[in-house]
């Protein structure tokens, strides 16, 4: 009589453990990421929308800081779009550090000095030696503001253009809320192909995702290119003393260096009128470079619970394809990846046509823009996320740092 009791060899109960401990790996990750998600839908929409006062006299005083470096083509556009503001003149300043710029920046921002009285040209060659810094961009700023003569320090970058009522929301917004740091909104315009139009809907989750962590208070992100605060704030924490070792991250770790003086006092300036506009990167090479250089500061932030954050969103995502390509041998991780796929194309199509409807930019949440744009970012996020952590050295207009 022959036994009908299956035996198994050591190897395959090692398969079923493995098995077994994969699939509760991937049901974590998923309700982490259901978790991470909703939060943020409900921070976005929770989040008001401000509405500027056109009867307000504004008497705050401003001080725009730009560093520039090698931004001929860009530097023009972005002063006559400041200079343009409908905020007045006697109020605000312009100050543009050129950043060893090797094109002709330096003589485009000087010929405007000449023309206005309240655009000022600083040479960062004029303070330091290049060869015993890492942080220029750091440095620029943090000399940009020893040379402001204001209260409010508003920072763009030398590639980004506005609306004409940019400075005025900004100042209803502080003047209505006494604000240490507001963080506003960057997208970007002038899409060409799919490629650009991912990075555009990728940018737009971004800004979500930052005034969803900063009106909910469960983490603090901004983008340079478009953020204010106090100058007296700014010397309060000593700059960037103390977070000056990396070359990039001078919005991010500022914001949560104030962030933890001053948690209360930290806002999302939610309205159109706030944005600033900038071009997506035109070749994948410096897509690469850019995206390289934001991942390679995770694991420097002040904020230890971003870095958490991003490092379960970036388990998640890779446990779909290993699920998928994994279901070729094992039926029913492909149908965990399957769903792990559904989910996230769900929620971050709630998520996404949110922020862009907020943002006026509903073309990007189109099936034929957010299809192609989901596969694209969950690959690059993949990536990226791995890059982040071995690649430390990028290059950056030109000049190679870490």
């Amino acid at each position: 009589m022959t036994s009908d009791i299956k035996t198994y060899t050591e190897f395959d109960l090692f398969l079923i453990t493995a098995q077994t401990l994969f699939v509760l790996f991937t049901l974590g990750m998923t309700w982490v990421y259901i978790a991470f998600m909703w939060r943020y839908i409900l921070g976005w929409w929770s989040l008001p929308f401000f509405q500027k006062n056109k009867k307000n006299k504004n008497t705050t005083t401003i001080s725009v800081l730009i560093a520039a470096r090698n931004e001929e083509e860009n530097i023009s556009a972005t002063l006559q779009a400041v200079l343009a503001q409908n905020y007045p003149a006697h109020l605000y300043q312009i100050i543009v550090i050129d950043d060893f710029s090797t094109d002709n920046t330096a003589q485009i921002i000087h010929e405007f000095s000449d023309k206005y009285n309240n655009v000022k040209l600083l040479k960062l060659a004029d303070y330091i030696n290049p060869k015993i810094l890492q942080s220029f961009k750091k440095k620029a700023i943090e000399i940009g503001v020893q040379n402001a003569e204001n209260k409010l320090i508003v920072q763009t970058d030398a590639d980004c253009i506005m609306g004409n009522d940019w400075l005025k929301i900004i100042a209803d917004y502080y003047e209505t809320h006494q604000a240490k740091f507001i963080a506003a909104p960057v997208i970007f315009f002038d899409e060409k192909n799919t490629f650009q139009r991912f990075q555009s809907l990728d940018f737009i989750g971004m800004m979500g995702v930052n005034g969803a962590g900063i009106f909910r208070k469960f983490h603090y992100l901004c983008n340079g290119a478009n953020l204010a605060y106090e100058r007296r704030v700014f010397q309060e924490v000593k700059g960037f003393e103390g977070i000056d070792q990396k070359a990039s991250g001078d919005d991010l770790m500022l914001l949560q260096k104030i962030a933890k003086q001053y948690p209360n006092d930290i806002a999302f300036l939610k309205n159109t009128a706030a944005i600033t506009y900038t071009k997506p990167k035109r070749t994948l090479s410096d897509f690469m470079q850019q995206r390289i250089r934001w991942a390679s500061k995770t694991t420097n932030y002040p904020d230890k619970g971003v870095t958490f954050t991003w490092a379960l969103i970036w388990l998640f995502c890779i446990s779909i394809p290993i699920n998928l390509v994994a279901g070729i041998f094992v039926p029913v991780l492909l149908y965990f990846g399957l769903l792990q796929l559904a989910i996230k194309i769900l929620l971050d199509y709630i998520f996404l046509a949110s922020v862009a409807t907020s943002l006026n930019r509903r073309d990007l949440v189109r099936m034929s823009v957010y299809i192609p744009a989901i596969f694209l970012e969950l690959s690059y996020v993949i990536v990226i996320g791995l890059l982040g952590l071995f690649v430390k050295k990028y290059e950056w207009k030109g000049r190679k740092v870490q």
